[in-house]
């Protein structure tokens, strides 16, 4: 497998991936877009820092492409959607830079407080005009945090340190989660206008874009200070050129632009009250070696099929949970590839009910695994474990989830009930559990039950009247025609005219011809007769 990395990863990332067998590793930093075009098709993974973009067409060229890494947290570098529905894995890094992040703002949070930058300018010019750098004191002060992730949390620590009382506007965050921490949550308009220094540390969203705005400033304190180490954008600069001339803010550190490298011209930089500095967050010896290490790690084992961790566009997977999830993962996608080709249709709801211990885990993977199964047959390998949920939605439908750990008739399962377009109003529902928590099986199709169906291969399913003779004709057609039985299973059900029907599943070991099938069929107790490729 080929591994192309984009922009300078340092000798410690390297060393990571050089560990691992089977990998060519090429590095092409600075590669121009349109080199990088030409030469991706033939790389399995991309491992990049905020030099490179991957644009939709990139992406499209990479036909071989199945992990993109970001060593760093922002992926905004990244066509995210047309990863996605390449199937595309999308993994960034984003604990390798949270201590630096945090103490590059609160170094901006010190220097604005007490006029370092601009102070030793005037010194270095020859200057010595103390009282023209009056500071401010930080014990005492209200220390505003937007956004109270990995970073928000750290600098949320070294402001109660340093005196400070910490507020914290994220909605997303339960305030239950962090009653010991020295943190007060309040709604966003409270939070501005009390806080004497805003620190920003929310991701770069439809939501948060602009939400330091000409409206928000109005409600902030006189003679604010505004820090951004997080996204340029969050922070409106026009509005915040404005701010400073109408007096509103006093100050503002900016690690981060809208636009980046700003324009020479830019009025932000014309400012003195502003601190800029060139996208530092995250520009320390020991957070470059850390998220190096982390990329390389993560697409190894991507890869290499052990793990999948901080994917941007798939759940995480650590490797115990990961083993302990994958034959459950198999059955999952059976069930669902089951349910496509046996009852086809088009989709319009899927329940999907989990019971016993595989509650325990998360059941996202799951999820996405009977999606995927159900998607298969219909569209075939461009459907995966990345965009199945993108490609359910896009075809209109709804997927639920229920869990309960009272035990039922298997002491885990998943069953999955698929509801029709609303014209047939055609419900099915396939239960599977696993035997020995490894050996997936499919115990239930309907008013089925005890079935033991082993979901791989080639299966010939009978649906059939109740009488003798049915199993002995399909071994003896499916002999003549040297089609060698693996497993068989039965079961039977009551219709609601009393008369017994029955199921009957067939696994062989080699594939059934149209022409043996139609044979079957002819056999006139079978009322229908399909087979199934797991």
């Amino acid at each position: 497998m080929k591994i192309l990395i984009t922009d300078p990863l340092g000798q410690n990332g390297m060393a990571e991936l050089k560990k691992e067998n089977g990998f060519t590793v090429d590095e092409r930093p600075g590669i121009s877009v349109e080199e990088l075009k030409k030469i991706i098709g033939d790389y399995e993974a991309v491992i990049l820092r905020s030099g490179t973009r991957l644009t939709q067409d990139i992406i499209e060229a990479g036909r071989k492409l199945r992990v993109i890494g970001r060593a760093g947290v922002g992926v905004d570098n990244v066509d995210l959607e047309a990863a996605t529905k390449r199937g595309i894995i999308v993994m960034n890094t984003p604990e390798g830079n949270t201590v630096s992040t945090a103490e590059h703002t609160f170094s901006l949070l010190m220097a604005l407080a007490r006029n370092i930058p601009q102070a030793a300018a005037s010194v270095k010019a020859g200057e010595w005009k103390r009282h023209d750098f009056l500071g401010t004191e930080l014990n005492g002060k209200v220390a505003g945090i937007m956004g109270f992730g990995r970073i928000g949390r750290e600098v949320a620590k070294r402001a109660a340190a340093f005196g400070m009382r910490v507020v914290v506007f994220d909605p997303f965050i339960s305030k239950e989660g962090f009653k010991e921490f020295p943190a007060e949550f309040m709604d966003l308009e409270a939070l501005l206008k009390i806080s004497d220094f805003i620190t920003v540390h929310t991701p770069l969203t439809p939501e948060t874009k602009h939400l330091l705005n000409s409206k928000t400033f109005k409600l902030c304190k006189k003679g604010v200070k505004i820090i951004n180490c997080a996204r340029g954008g969050i922070v409106e600069e026009k509005a915040l050129v404005e701010a400073i001339q109408n007096g509103i803010v006093s100050g503002a550190a900016l690690d981060v632009f809208e636009k980046e490298p700003p324009a020479p011209d830019d009025p932000l930089l014309k400012l003195p009250q502003v601190i800029a500095t060139p996208h530092l967050g995250a520009a320390t010896q020991e957070a470059q070696e850390n998220v190096a290490i982390d990329v390389a790690r993560q697409v190894a084992d991507a890869l290499q099929k052990r793990a999948i961790k901080n994917a941007v566009n798939l759940p995480n997977l650590d490797p115990e949970t990961y083993k302990a999830l994958t034959p459950w993962i198999t059955l999952a996608e059976k069930i669902g590839m089951l349910h496509a080709q046996l009852f086809g249709g088009s989709f319009q709801t899927v329940t999907i009910r989990y019971g016993g211990e595989v509650t325990r885990y998360a059941l996202s993977p799951l999820t996405i695994a009977v999606l995927k199964g159900l998607l298969t047959p219909i569209c075939g390998e461009t459907v995966n474990y990345v965009n199945a949920p993108a490609m359910a939605k896009e075809r209109g439908i709804t997927v639920n989830e229920s869990r309960t750990t009272q035990m039922e008739d298997f002491s885990n399962y998943i069953q999955v009930e698929v509801e029709a377009d609303a014209k047939s109003q055609a419900r099915n529902s396939i239960m599977g559990t696993l035997f020995g928590n490894k050996l997936p099986r499919i115990v239930n199709i309907n008013e089925f039950w005890g079935l033991d169906i082993d979901p791989q291969g080639y299966v010939l399913v009978v649906k059939n009247q109740d009488q003798p003779g049915v199993v002995g004709t399909l071994g003896m057609i499916l002999g003549r025609n040297k089609i060698n039985i693996a497993e068989m299973s039965l079961a039977r059900a009551v219709q609601s005219n009393a008369k017994m029907l029955a199921l009957t599943t067939i696994n062989t070991d080699n594939e059934i011809p149209d022409t043996v099938l139609a044979e079957i069929k002819k056999f006139p107790p079978i009322l229908d007769a399909k087979v199934v490729k797991l």
